[in-house]
């Protein structure tokens, strides 16, 4: 054993699309969760976590670089499929900074960050938008024999198993390292809500999840053994659209096909953990498990099944309401973390880099995750704020700025899909949103004409990051 294995190994589990109402432990009645109900129990349960924006590519490039996304060129929206990379050569993520500190490093499920693919003429396209129009579709001939550059490999990762987007998207093949495992050559059949597009032959979109387990469950063995730390990043594609799970869990849950695959990344879960168990390296393992953002509120067909799969929150995925960025977030670290405690504190999955940091020492540049707070001590007591504010952002490209007890929305609307998307203002001078939390968290009564000093502060604080200022600590 090396003077590394004081260090904890850390895996880092991230649903896709699960709401705050989805686990059984966050009040769920209708579906089952007992994995994320055992991580409850034996750690640490969140319940005012939030993602950095209210959909996929922006949340998981702040989760793994500590930045908001509107940083980048990508202010609205979510990447394709074949979307360029976003994260910027030589930018540190969590994974480069693990690797540099010792640690092996895999990532295995939907990456959702970007490639460079190389059309079959030799040349490099850099799709920069959510979808490829139709006219690109038919034009664009990609050349799925080449390394596919840019992605995990490149941004501090050992190995990868996983899909480059949503599970809504093509291509619809697995990629291994950096490259596709088989040729997508033929168009895929697609079901609820997938975009059109080329698969592999024998695509089976119920067991992609089931494989990304299989994948991390191997990387967890086969690096138990090295008796050095390892760091597994493992973002599923479940319960995101189109809901289709394995045979061994379709009828499980009484929420229909979207709760179904709540419960399947809940087997996810519980399949690492007991492989964790099973390589005895349990007590010495950091796990969170949380989600990318809030949840559509039915399933295709608009079907509920009486589930509220964002609570009681306001909006839903997509929205710059509660329901769109605050998520489950759950941690387990025997030894160092209570079993069975619970924190109100303000944080952000953008905070795991600067609390990995913190956790393992490692010095970080100036530039390295600005955006990020360490929550490691929120780990030993849970009443602690480390965070004055946090900044969300919706689909539409809506901004909010949020501090433990008031929201101020910078514009009308839910910028997202939640009706209406914007607004005329009700009353003069009312172009915003101001929502206290000070008695529950409805986001009903606007008080942005009623608490001028307050709004002026936010909106300052609020144009003072956006241009990468600092906010002190103070609470606002």
């Amino acid at each position: 054993m090396n003077n590394l294995s004081k260090y904890p190994n850390i895996v880092f589990i991230m649903a896709d699309d699960m709401g705050y109402g989805d686990p059984s432990c966050y009040g769920a009645e209708k579906i089952n969760t007992p994995s994320i109900d055992r991580l409850a129990k034996e750690g640490m349960k969140f319940t005012d976590a939030h993602s950095s924006s209210a959909v996929c590519s922006p949340s998981r490039y702040s989760v793994l670089t500590g930045r908001y996304a509107w940083r980048t060129r990508l202010k609205d929206g979510v990447q394709c499929g074949h979307g360029a990379p976003l994260i910027e050569p030589g930018r540190s993520t969590v994974a480069s900074l693990l690797k540099n500190s010792g640690y092996t490093t895999g990532a295995f499920g939907k990456w959702h960050l970007g490639f460079d693919y190389i059309l079959k003429d030799g040349s490099l396209i850099h799709v920069n938008k959510s979808k490829l129009d139709k006219n690109d579709a038919d034009i664009l001939e990609f050349d799925y024999s080449k390394p596919l550059k840019g992605g995990p490999l490149d941004n501090g990762f050992d190995e990868y198993f996983g899909i480059s987007g949503s599970l809504d998207m093509p291509p619809y093949c697995f990629i291994q390292n950096e490259n596709t495992l088989g040729i997508p050559s033929i168009q895929k059949e697609t079901v609820t809500q997938q975009r059109p597009g080329l698969t592999v032959p024998d695509w089976d979109d119920a067991m992609v999840d089931v494989k990304f387990t299989e994948k991390a469950c191997n990387f967890i063995e086969r690096a138990s053994n090295t008796g050095t730390p390892f760091f597994a990043y493992v973002p599923l594609s479940s319960p995101h659209r189109p809901n289709v799970s394995p045979s061994f869990m379709v009828g499980k849950s009484k929420a229909g096909p979207r709760g179904d695959a709540v419960m399947l990344s809940d087997w996810c879960l519980g399949q690492i953990l007991d492989k964790l168990d099973a390589c005895g390296v349990s007590d010495n393992t950091l796990v969170i498990f949380t989600s990318d953002n809030g949840a559509n509120p039915c399933d295709f067909y608009g079907n509920t099944y009486g589930h509220k799969s964002c609570g009681d929150l306001r909006g839903y995925k997509a929205d710059i309401y509660e329901g769109g960025h605050r998520v489950p977030f759950l941690v387990r670290w025997p030894g160092k973390i209570k079993p069975g405690s619970l924190s109100e504190s303000l944080t952000g999955l953008i905070d795991l880099y600067s609390t990995i940091a913190d956790i393992n020492g490692s010095v970080t540049a100036d530039d390295d995750a600005p955006d990020s707070i360490s929550i490691l001590p929120v780990f030993c007591d849970p009443s602690i704020e480390t965070r004055s504010f946090i900044i969300n952002h919706s689909a539409h490209g809506m901004y909010a700025i949020r501090s433990k007890y008031w929201k101020m929305i910078d514009g009308l609307g839910s910028g997202g899909q939640s009706q209406p998307q914007t607004h005329i203002p009700r009353h003069s001078g009312e172009t915003g949103q101001l929502y206290s939390f000070k008695e529950g968290y409805n986001e009903i009564e606007n008080y942005y004409c009623g608490q001028s000093d307050i709004v002026s502060k936010m909106k300052s604080n609020l144009e003072l990051i956006k241009s990468g200022g600092y906010i002190s600590k103070d609470k606002l």
